[in-house]
């Protein structure tokens, strides 16, 4: 899914006209296998027109919605180049695809909102992360969860070190030191040479590093999620002092990786980050229980629904695997929950936990016995 993940939600949230489809499936990513993605979207858009005719959209109304995804599904293009899941979200305002680096399951849904479930392990906490690939020759930054990695573009940045400096003359690279100085106060005396010259080869390095580190901000903007580096030992280093991402990983993954697939990327960096979610976890966990008592936290889910709309949640805690179908009435703050799904209901946790990252909260979905406290949420407020 592309950025800014916390924008691209609040417009589907905020998608008030109905009906609204949201289809979810898995993608092949290369091989002749590749061949059935369309295939397989097209069987999904028959069952979104099945859905949107039991409604009782009429079938040339239906027809109309779903054809805005005819061009996609005859396009080689797009299906060349895919990640792990493909999502596409469909409304009579709305027309959205994005690539997902997890597997997600087969899924048609047709209500009078979009579906966005599948999506929640893309904006938890406990496992979401980026991979910067670096060499002198490409670079590469991939959006991974501990299900899966799909690569992200750096739209405008040089992908070598020949392009970053191909247009650079020599006042650009005097003036340099001077943003060097201003970027981290020690890395003009870590390049000096012997006697009076300069070490060029690390300079330049460092220049295409600070391109790079542009590029990377402007793509990740506020997010927090760690970041692992993945490069031959003696450039680590460099790229951290080009690097102003605040959540760089002290730890990275050492040797070339222009020849390491995506798939080969994560499962070198897994073991890495980990040890971190974990921490912070357990962390937030105990936090959370501190407070206990005090006003500042609850397992309370109607407590918690009028707080993660409301914007008061700091942290918060979501079983996967439960549901608690029912409505809220943000107008009168009111909370309905409901035994089993009616026509009209959302899953209450799954509204707690999206309300709660565009918030700019903090969501851990864990196993239901790891839920602090008691219940099927717990959440840490604000005030």
């Amino acid at each position: 899914m592309n950025f800014s993940l916390r924008d691209e939600l609040k417009v589907l949230v905020q998608n008030t006209r109905g009906p609204c489809v949201s289809i979810f499936m898995p993608t092949h990513r290369a091989g002749v296998e590749t061949s059935q993605n369309p295939i397989k979207l097209t069987n999904l858009l028959k069952q979104a027109d099945r859905q949107l005719q039991e409604l009782g959209v009429r079938g040339a109304e239906a027809r109309e919605l779903l054809g805005q995804v005819d061009e996609l599904v005859k396009d080689p293009f797009f299906w060349r180049k895919q990640a792990d899941g493909l999502a596409v979200f469909i409304s009579p305002e709305i027309f959205r695809t994005y690539q997902l680096p997890l597997i997600p399951d087969e899924l048609v849904v047709v209500t009078n909102r979009f579906h966005l479930k599948p999506l929640l392990r893309l904006f938890s906490v406990d496992g979401r992360f980026y991979i910067l690939a670096l060499s002198q020759k490409d670079v590469r930054l991939f959006q991974c969860t501990r299900y899966g990695i799909s690569e992200v573009s750096l739209n405008n940045t040089p992908r070598s070190i020949a392009e970053a400096l191909k247009y650079d003359d020599l006042s650009n690279k005097q003036q340099f030191h001077t943003r060097v100085a201003g970027h981290s106060g020690n890395t003009d005396s870590m390049f000096r040479g012997h006697g009076t010259g300069v070490d060029d080869p690390k300079i330049d390095i460092l220049r295409y590093f600070l391109k790079i580190n542009d590029g990377v901000r402007n793509v990740l903007k506020d997010d927090q999620a760690p970041l692992i580096l993945a490069a031959v030992d003696y450039l680590l280093p460099l790229y951290r002092e080009a690097n102003t991402h605040t959540n760089l990983l002290e730890e990275g993954i050492t040797g070339n990786p222009d020849g390491l697939s995506p798939q080969e990327l994560h499962k070198q960096a897994w073991p890495l980050v980990e040890p971190y979610f974990r921490k912070v976890q357990e962390t937030a966990g105990s936090k959370l229980m501190d407070f206990t008592g005090t006003g500042l936290s609850s397992n309370d889910i109607e407590e918690i629904i009028a707080a993660a709309y409301f914007g008061r949640i700091d942290t918060l805690f979501v079983a996967t695997g439960l549901h608690r179908w029912g409505l809220f009435a943000p107008e009168i703050n009111t909370v309905q929950i409901h035994e089993q799904p009616e026509p009209g209901d959302e899953d209450l946790l799954d509204y707690a936990a999206l309300q709660t990252y565009l918030h700019r909260g903090a969501v851990y979905t864990v196993k239901p016995e790891e839920i602090p406290g008691e219940g099927p949420a717990a959440a840490l407020f604000r005030y």
